[in-house]
């Protein structure tokens, strides 16, 4: 079944982006005169890039998990996830113009060790510049994005051609291709997350900081893929889903929020018991000017997951997947801004009209892009080799 953007999601896309940039403009309107205002435009460029960024790259990550493992369930919400994974494109472009914004602006106090006069001036910095250098962060970052659109793109061509072609062939060799992507993609979203995040406190780092950011992102992924699953069923589409798939999707978004949570309180109770001050820096800073949305944060990716979705009623319950789901998502976005803004700002930090309009004008552009890929291929896939298997998944 062909499917087709409703008026009505048309009208609610443009409405995103037309008043996400309108609170924007308003918000940088009411702070001219600001001298953080730049580090401002510039830290929350950095959180919506790389919030939504995230949520294409998790839907690449979890469809070559899909093909690796040589899952079955999934074949039926295939071109769900193929969608969300098209942002990518998208994605890969916005994260390129705002790392190359706060380069050009030497770091525009985000990224101090772009700063020549900042690093020469500090030990720490100097003894790291071999890695944090704007020439060496530049060659990462183009091979993060390279790998991922190259991965991305011949998944996609190979998913579209076996529809036509059928039999095992193109099968076997998306599961050799996403064994060696998740070997990529093991290295670099660890990578990526110290080079675009965790430089950020260019004096601390953490051991565990990339896997807790994957979390994060693999968890919104799944409320995306979950939330994008029940909207099309509710339109007469999917029609070889059934409440085991959701099931399915519920039980990756209950255990990825599990996932997240282990590794914060794990980050936060190694750093806090060892109480290192060279450590201790990240979260202190946190508590003092963030403790309400620090904290909160965590209460709230934990707590409600935890409540709300641990009986398997509710993890088939479309009401209940898509409160919590939206419930989440606003926390993980919390999440990236408390990364990005504490680092940089701290007590300057605030949530107001510019934070609210970029994150509306993103999310807009972001949902335009996935209805957009939903309308370019089938939603059921023809000639996988685990329809029939999916058809019939029963749980």
């Amino acid at each position: 079944m062909e499917f087709k953007v409703t008026k009505n999601a048309n009208i609610l896309t443009l409405t995103l982006i037309v008043v996400g940039l309108l609170f924007t403009g308003i918000g940088i309107a009411t702070s001219m005169g600001d001298h953080n205002l730049n580090t401002r435009i510039a830290g929350n460029l950095l959180i919506d890039s790389f919030f939504f960024f995230g949520i294409g790259l998790g839907a690449l990550f979890f469809l070559a998990l899909q093909y690796a493992t040589e899952t079955g369930w999934y074949a039926s919400v295939k071109r769900v996830i193929e969608a969300v994974s098209g942002f990518l494109p998208v994605g890969i472009i916005l994260m390129a113009v705002t790392l190359l914004i706060i380069t050009l602006q030497d770091g525009a106090h985000l990224y101090i060790w772009m700063d020549d006069e900042v690093v020469k001036n500090d030990e720490i910095l100097q003894g790291k510049s071999t890695y944090l250098n704007k020439g060496f962060f530049w060659i990462r970052t183009i091979v993060y994005l390279s790998v991922y659109y190259i991965y991305y793109r011949g998944f996609r061509k190979r998913s579209l051609l076996e529809d036509t072609v059928g039999g095992t062939d193109i099968h076997f060799t998306n599961y050799k291709k996403a064994a060696v992507f998740l070997v990529f993609f093991a290295v670099f979203s660890s990578m990526q997350s110290w080079d675009w995040i965790m430089s950020v406190d260019a004096h601390w780092f953490s051991t565990l900081f990339g896997w807790y950011v994957f979390a994060g992102m693999w968890c919104t992924t799944m409320i995306t893929l979950v939330t994008l699953t029940l909207y099309l069923k509710k339109n007469g589409y999917l029609p070889n889903v059934n409440e085991s798939h959701i099931h399915d999707l519920g039980k990756w978004t209950f255990a990825t929020s599990f996932l997240w949570s282990y590794l914060w309180f794990s980050q936060f109770m190694l750093i806090w018991y060892a109480n290192i001050p060279e450590e201790t820096t990240y979260h202190l800073t946190r508590i003092k000017d963030f403790k309400f949305l620090y904290f909160g944060m965590f209460l709230i990716n934990f707590v409600f997951p935890m409540v709300l979705l641990m009986s398997r009623d509710a993890k088939r319950h479309a009401g209940i997947l898509t409160f919590v789901g939206s419930i989440v998502l606003v926390g993980h976005w919390v999440d990236v801004y408390i990364m990005i803004m504490a680092g940089s700002m701290g007590e300057h930090a605030k949530i107001g009209f510019l934070e609210i309009g970029l994150l509306l004008a993103v999310l807009g552009i972001f949902l335009k892009t996935i209805l957009r890929n939903l309308t370019k291929a089938p939603l059921t896939v023809v000639n996988h080799p685990f329809l029939d298997e999916s058809i019939h998944h029963d749980i």
